[in-house]
C-alpha cells in the first residue's frame, strides 16, 4: 500500500540512524578492538534480525533450504559483515571519523565501477564525469586540501576506507541474485559470520571483555546500523511510490554526521573535509540523475 508519509517517516529514521554512526564507530573504537567491536556487534544484530523476524512469522523462510543456500549465505556474509566491516572499522582507528566517513560514501560509485565488468554494464560520459567529481573529493579530503603535494593523511587508512567500498559494492552486486527475502537473507549474512568472527578473535588477537563504552558501543552499533536502519530503509520502500523521492534523503546524512562528529567525538572539521564531501556528494546526485534521465529514456 502507497503511504508516502509513511515511507518519509521511515526513510527519515533510517538516514538519521547512519548520520550517527560514524561517531559511534570512533567512540567505540577508543576501547575496542576492531574484531572484538565487530564480534559483539554481529550478535546483537543477530538477534535483534531474528527476533523481527521470529515476530513476522518469517524466520522459517530465513533458514536455507538446501546446501547451495547455505553456502550463498555462508559467502555473502564472508563479505558483509566479516571483511566489510573488519576493514572498515580498521580505517576508523587509523582516520579521523571526519575523513573515513565520507570516503566510506562512494560505494555507490564504486558500484558503478565493478558493474561494467561483473554486469557488463556500460558507462556513459555523464557517469565517467560523476565519477570524476566524486573521485576529486576523495583526493581533497585525504590530502587534507594538499592537492600538488599529494601528502595522504594516512595512506595505509584511505586504502582501506577505499577498500571497504569495494567490499560492499561486491555485497550488493552478488546479493542481487538472491531470491529470498531481503530481511531474512541478511539474517543468514550475519549468522553464518558469527563463527568466522569468533574464530577469527580467537586466533588472530587476545579476546576481549568490553568496558561500558564499549559494550554499549557495539551494542548500538548492532542494533541500529547493522538491524534497525536496514528494516526501517525496507519499510520506507514498501510504502513508497517512488524510489528516488525517499533515495535523495540519503544526500543528507553525510553532512548531519559531520555534525555528529564534531559535538560527539571532538574532531575540529576541518575545510578539506567539508569541501571534498561537496564534490563527492555533488557527484552522487550527477549520477543518480544521469541513471534517472536513462531509464526514463528507455
Amino acid at each position: 500500500m502507497i503511504n508516502q508519509r509513511k515511507a518519509y517517516f521511515y526513510a527519515l529514521g533510517a538516514v538519521l540512524i547512519w548520520s550517527t554512526v560514524a561517531s559511534a564507530f570512533k567512540i567505540s573504537l577508543r576501547t575496542l578492538s576492531p574484531a572484538h567491536l565487530l564480534l559483539y556487534a554481529n550478535l546483537v544484530s543477530v538477534l535483534l534480525l531474528g527476533t523481527i523476524l521470529l515476530c513476522r512469522s518469517e524466520l522459517g523462510r530465513a533458514l536455507p533450504k538446501s546446501r547451495q543456500e547455505l553456502l550463498r549465505s555462508a559467502c555473502l556474509g564472508l563479505l558483509n559483515p566479516f571483511l566489510y566491516y573488519l576493514i572498515l572499522f580498521k580505517a576508523f582507528t587509523l582516520l579521523p571519523a571526519q575523513e573515513a566517513q565520507p570516503l566510506n560514501y562512494t560505494w555507490a560509485i564504486t558500484l558503478s565501477l565493478l558493474a561494467v565488468p561483473l554486469l557488463t554494464q556500460r558507462l556513459c560520459l555523464r557517469e565517467v564525469i560523476a565519477i570524476l567529481i566524486s573521485y576529486s573529493g576523495v583526493l581533497v579530503i585525504s590530502t587534507r586540501g594538499d592537492l600538488l603535494g599529494l601528502n595522504f593523511s594516512d595512506p595505509y587508512g584511505v586504502a582501506l576506507a577505499l577498500g571497504s567500498t569495494i567490499i560492499w559494492a561486491l555485497y550488493w552486486i552478488y546479493n542481487t541474485r538472491d531470491d529470498r527475502p531481503p530481511l531474512a537473507g541478511l539474517f543468514m549474512s550475519f549468522l553464518c559470520a558469527l563463527p568466522l568472527i569468533f574464530f577469527y578473535c580467537l586466533i588472530f588477537t587476545e579476546m576481549q571483555v568490553p568496558d561500558v563504552t564499549g559494550l554499549l558501543g557495539a551494542a548500538y552499533i548492532g542494533c541500529f546500523e547493522m538491524g534497525i536502519s536496514f528494516f526501517l530503509w525496507l519499510q520506507a520502500l514498501k510504502y513508497t511510490a517512488s524510489t528516488a523521492r525517499i533515495s535523495s534523503l540519503i544526500f543528507i546524512s553525510p553532512f548531519i554526521s559531520l555534525v555528529l562528529i564534531h559535538l560527539l567525538v571532538g574532531e575540529e572539521i576541518l575545510p578539506s573535509t567539508f569541501y571534498g564531501l561537496i564534490l563527492i556528494v555533488a557527484g552522487l546526485i550527477l549520477q543518480q540523475f544521469v541513471r534517472k534521465n536513462t531509464s526514463a529514456a528507455v
